[in-house]
This record gives structure tokens, C-alpha cells and sequence, in this order.
């Protein structure tokens, strides 16, 4: 979820680059760089540890420091006050950026390699002849490496994006083009990056492969960058780069070519976007936008993690420990809760371990009986959720091993846990989670897939036909968002002065209702209850009546029939049924009044596309009633009091 910014026109670029990365600095926020080259082919590089006020101070100092170093005094022992140092740096800066007419930049949402100024984009071959920004995932890049280092190539971080610039520069010799395109070819994952040459101003190549990446069209000057935003106040004419191409800018414009060479005639359009809506990438919320990010989150979650069956090395826990876990102990509140329970039945399924879920703020108060044995597994999207850290220590103190699933790099929970697995959503502003919960979903399927091999409770086949599953789910989500918006719509334009809702799910349908159905309560207002739907029988059919439309999650599953039976008696009641159903499975339509269809995959991972349309559901419901949906009333994005 990294964002990317390039430049090469007639003004300085220093502050365009600056800028554009404040637009996609919700795109990533653990460190920043940029690589600036002057008209004399001289370049330089910054980078900076945290956010993108680190970069700007950081871009101040070092132009301070040439300043006073050029007047004969090192900044420790200079006799000017620090008010005319600022003033001396700032200058410096403004004479460095005049230099300076092509560029790239990037602010980092790290998968690869610890938070570290090492590991900040842009990273360079050896010689420094090409630098590279990247957003997404290589995924042989530990083969590509290994091979690259046996011909002497040393590296300087722990990235995947390093092999690619030391590949470029593998194959440059007098045609940069060509040097992407062959190294292109040897590139598996998902990405988009831009490249620069030392002694060639005025020229950035760019390839995309899955990831974002949208060209600029100013008057004599072009941009590059992962989103509109980066450059929306300076030009609204805009190229889009497809897959499997490669974009060669100068300042005269963008030609396109196809990796196998082909030139691609494209289209110039032109955007209307104002600041507003250029935030939110054109969509009218922050969270319907997040909810179309979320096949995105899901791939960057996954992808490298499967390369070689599957890989947490994060996760602090060996194979043989694995071997003597004796249960697994998920903790969450909210949507990291229901996320647990996906988890319960994926890691019961597949690992043949004993699981609890456990509320957080009660797992604290219940005095738990815990051991070395114990694998307790903290759930938080902020990494700072307070009764969940409470979890944490109380666990840790009393000998169980604690893994941290998060969102946030560097917060508390990553300091409290052993070990760590991130997700890989980006920033998520609005405050009902979407993007996080398919994401955190996606980590429980990993590591559920994950303690099944190191116990060898499953064939390797199976494990293979789940990887690619898994592979396979970005793009089932994507078909989901596509296809059910219409019919959630006329779906909530006919219940949305329901005055309560009813959700129901067996199996793995249940936490898909319970997350549902918080949605709705969240950003709708709606008073709503969601049921096992076996329990159903016992107090919620009471409430009943013609009035009343009821949810159900009827996605393949063991339980399926027993669904269908449990929608007989709701409709029996004179209730109306909403049923979300996998693909193909008409008898569903027979006991539903209306019907969701998602498309087909594993029954165990259908929880994700399946909440989609329960997502839209309750977002429709609130845009219908003039609500807002990105900052719903009494809630905070991140609790940090109990």
C-alpha cells in the first residue's frame, strides 16, 4: 500500500515531490525518501524514519549542513543562532530544489524489512546508476536476490524492491527501457514501480503489474504516481498504465509499450474532481472507497506469504513448538473479535488444534488457566486497543506465547507481543472497519494454513489447493463489489425504515453476521440483532413478524441444509429473507424472497466475499438516511480506554 510520485518537467521538483507524497501518505507512513536529479546528472537521495514531516525535516538538515559546510563551518560549531541555521538550511534547500527537475519519491507502508532508514525507498543499485520506488510485493524475490548476490551483488536492506533496482541495472547498458523490460519479465507479484538513471534528467520509466500507477499531463511537464491526488492541483489530464506495461515520461508527455514491445495507443482523460473528492480517490465516502480497496488489502496481505507454501517468519514460533501447542486462544473486541472466529474454525478445520475465542475485556477478568503450551493470538487493527494489551500482558505473565495480528508497525502491541503478523489494509480512515476485517480475516486463514503444515494435519496438495484459493480471492472480491452494488441498493432503498433487523448464520456464516450486523448498528442506527441461526428457535423468533427482514448467510458450508431449514421457519413467521448465497446454488433462491450471490471458492473462505454485501448494506442504508458514514456518532477509530 506504498505511495509513489514522480516528476520531470521545467520547475523544481523538490516541493512537487514533497507534496504529492502528503496526498498518499495514507497510503503508508512508516518511513519516506526521495531521489532528486539536477540537469548536470548529479543526484541525490534522502530518507527519513516516520512520517512525512520526517522527510521535510530531514531534507532541511541535510541542505543546512552543505550550506554551512560551504561557508567553512560545521553545523556543531557554528556561531549562528538556530533561528538563522533554519533560515541558512531553508535557503540551502530552496537552492538545492532549483537544481533539481526530476525526481521520485515514496512514503512506505513496510512488508519487507523492518521500519528503518535502510529500508526506506528509493534504494539504488551498488554503483547508484538506478533508483527504483515501488509499491506492492515481489514475491521471488529471495530467488532473485540469492542469484544476484552469488554474481557479488551486496545489498544494504532487507526489501524486496532492492532486488529490483540491482535487476535493472543488471540488464542497463545504453537503452533504460529495455533494462525495465528484461527485468520486468523476471519479476513475479504484484507492483508498480518507477525507475530513474543517474546522467539521464528528464526521463522516468515506470511498469505496473497489479498496483496502481496514473500519469499526469501538465504543460511541459509530467508526473507519475500511484493516485490522482499526488498531482491533481497542478494537472487534471490523466493517463492510466495497465497491466503488464511500461510507461517511458519525459517532459513532453508519456508513451506507452507493452512488456512483449508492442506501443499502446492511450486515451487522455480529464478528471473533475475537487480537494475533497481527490482524497477519497473520486468515491463520495472514505469507506465506500476502503471497501473497494479491499481486494487490495486482502492481496498485499497474502501474496508473498504463499510464495513457498506458506511463510510467517514474523511470527516468532517454530515448527517444532508448533508441535506442542496444546489450543489456540484468540482475544479481540468488535471486528477483530468476529475476525477470531474465522479464525476458530479455520485453525479447528485445518490444524486439528482446540480453540477459544475469547471478548477481550473478559478474558482479563476470568482468571484464565494458561501455560507454555498456549498460543494466545491478540487481534487489533490499531495495535493499541486497551483491554486487548491487557489481554496480552495478562497472557504473557502467565506463560503463554502471544502473537500480535495488527495494522500499525511500531504500536504497543507489536512491543508487547513475541511475535507479530501484520496486515497489510494501509490507513483506514473511516472508522466502521472494512478493509481491516477482510485483511485480518486473511491472517487467520494464514495462520491456520500455516500451524496445518508445520503439524502435518493436512497433505501438502491440500495445503497447495488452499494457497491458490487464497491467491484467488482478490480477484472473487473485486467481482463482488462489482456485481451486488445495484442490487444492495434496491435491497436497502425498501427496508431502510425497517426499525430492526435480524441476521442469522451457521458455521463460518456467523461471524460474517455479526460483523454485518455491526455495520448496520454503527453507521445506520438500526437497532439489529444477528443469531446463531440454530438459537434462533430460542427467543428471536418472538420478534418476528411481516415487518421484519431477516439476513441470512446461506454460503456453502456442511451446515447448508441446515440453513435452508432455518430460513423455512423464519419465513414461516411472515418474515422477509434476504439470503447472501455462494454462486450456482439456485436452491437458495426456493427459500429466500431475494437473493445475494457471491462467487464460488472454498466453503471455509467464503466469510470474505461474503461480507461485502453486507458492508454495502449497511452503507446504502445510511447514505439513504443522511448519515455520515465515516464518522458515525459515540464511536472512535481506536479505544484506548477500557
Amino acid at each position: 500500500m506504498c505511495g509513489i510520485v514522480g516528476y520531470t518537467g521545467s520547475r523544481p521538483c523538490l516541493e512537487l515531490l514533497l507534496a504529492g507524497l502528503e496526498r498518499l501518505e495514507y497510503r503508508g507512513y512508516d518511513s519516506a525518501g526521495l531521489a532528486l536529479l539536477d540537469d548536470e546528472g548529479t543526484l541525490e537521495t534522502v530518507h527519513a524514519v516516520g512520517n512525512l514531516a520526517r522527510l521535510r525535516a530531514a531534507v532541511a538538515e541535510r541542505a543546512g549542513s552543505a550550506a554551512l559546510a560551504a561557508a567553512g563551518s560545521e553545523p556543531a560549531t557554528s556561531p549562528l543562532a538556530s533561528g538563522e541555521r533554519e533560515e541558512a538550511a531553508l535557503e540551502a534547500a530552496e537552492v538545492s530544489a532549483r537544481r533539481a527537475r526530476t525526481g521520485i519519491g515514496h512514503t512506505r507502508w513496510a512488508t519487507h524489512g523492518r521500519v528503518s532508514e535502510e529500508n526506506a525507498h528509493p534504494h539504488s543499485d551498488p554503483e547508484g546508476r538506478v533508483h527504483i520506488v515501488l509499491n506492492g510485493i515481489v514475491e521471488n524475490w529471495a530467488e532473485l536476490r540469492a542469484r544476484l548476490e552469488a554474481d557479488g551483488n551486496v545489498f544494504t536492506s532487507d526489501t524486496d524492491a532492492e532486488v529490483v533496482a540491482h535487476l535493472i541495472a543488471r540488464h542497463y547498458h545504453d537503452d533504460p527501457v529495455e533494462a525495465v523490460r528484461r527485468a520486468y519479465r523476471e519479476l513475479r507479484g504484484h507492483y508498480a514501480f518507477v525507475a530513474l538513471f543517474a546522467g539521464r534528467p528528464g526521463l522516468l520509466v515506470g511498469a505496473r503489474k497489479e498496483c496502481p500507477l496514473v500519469v499526469g499531463l501538465g504543460r511541459g511537464e509530467t508526473f507519475l504516481a500511484s493516485a490522482i491526488p499526488a498531482f491533481l492541483r497542478h494537472t487534471r489530464r490523466i493517463q492510466l498504465v495497465e497491466d503488464d506495461e511500461l510507461v517511458v515520461v519525459t517532459p513532453d508527455g508519456a508513451r506507452f509499450e507493452r512488456v512483449a514491445g508492442a506501443l499502446v495507443e492511450r486515451e487522455v482523460r480529464e478528471v473533475d474532481w475537487d480537494d475533497d473528492v481527490a482524497e477519497r480517490a473520486g468515491f463520495e465516502t472514505f469507506m465506500l472507497k476502503e471497501i473497494h480497496e479491499q481486494p487490495d488489502a486482502v492481496r498485499e496481505t497474502v501474496a508473498d506469504r504463499l510464495a513457498d507454501g506458506v511463510v510467517l517468519p514474523e511470527l516468532g514460533l517454530g515448527e517444532d513448538e508448533a508441535t506442542r501447542l496444546r489450543r489456540v486462544i484468540f482475544v479481540g473486541c468488535g471486528t477483530s473479535y468476529h475476525a477470531g472466529l474465522v479464525g476458530r474454525y479455520a485453525v479447528e478445520r485445518w490444524a486439528r488444534l482446540p480453540v477459544e475465542m475469547d471478548i477481550a475485556s473478559e478474558f482479563r477478568y476470568r482468571d484464565p488457566v494458561l501455560d507454555e503450551r498456549d498460543l494466545v493470538v491478540a487481534i487489533t487493527q490499531s495495535g493499541e486497543t486497551a483491554d486487548t494489551l491487557a489481554a496480552m500482558r495478562l497472557a504473557r505473565n502467565s506463560g503463554a506465547r502471544v502473537v500480535a495480528v495488527t495494522n500499525v508497525m511500531g504500536s504497543q502491541a507489536t512491543r508487547d507481543a513475541d511475535g507479530v503478523i501484520y496486515t497489510r489494509a494501509g490507513l483506514e480512515i473511516g472508522v466502521a472497519a472494512t478493509k481491516t476485517f477482510v485483511a485480518q480475516v486473511a491472517v487467520m486463514y494464514l495462520l491456520a494454513l500455516w500451524l496445518a503444515q508445520a503439524r502435518g494435519t493436512l497433505a501438502s496438495s491440500e495445503i497447495d489447493r488452499l494457497r491458490e484459493e487464497l491467491r484467488a480471492l482478490p480477484e472473487l472480491v473485486r467481482e463482488t463489489i462489482d456485481s451486488v452494488r445495484e442490487p444492495v441498493r434496491a435491497i436497502a432503498e425498501h427496508w431502510q425504515s425497517a426499525g430492526f433487523f435480524l441476521y442469522l448464520g451457521r458455521h463460518v456464516g456467523l461471524p460474517v453476521c455479526l460483523e454485518g450486523a455491526l455495520k448496520l448498528k454503527e453507521i445506520s442506527y438500526v437497532p439489529t440483532d444477528a443469531y446463531a441461526a440454530g438459537e434462533m428457535k430460542h427467543g428471536p423468533i418472538a420478534l418476528l413478524d411481516e415487518r421484519t427482514p431477516v439476513v441470512c448467510v446461506a454460503t456453502d458450508s456442511p451446515v447448508l441444509e441446515k440453513v435452508l431449514s432455518n430460513i423455512a421457519e423464519v419465513r414461516a413467521r411472515g418474515a422477509h429473507v434476504v439470503a447472501v448465497a455462494t454462486e450456482g446454488r439456485k436452491e437458495v433462491a426456493e427459500h429466500a424472497e431475494e437473493v445475494i450471490y457471491v462467487p464460488r471458492s472454498d466453503w471455509m473462505l467464503q466469510p470474505i466475499p461474503a461480507i461485502v454485501p453486507l458492508q454495502l448494506l449497511a452503507y446504502e442504508i445510511a447514505r439513504l438516511k443522511g448519515l455520515n458514514v465515516d464518522q458515525p456518532r459515540n464511536l472512535a477509530k481506536t479505544v484506548t480506554v477500557e
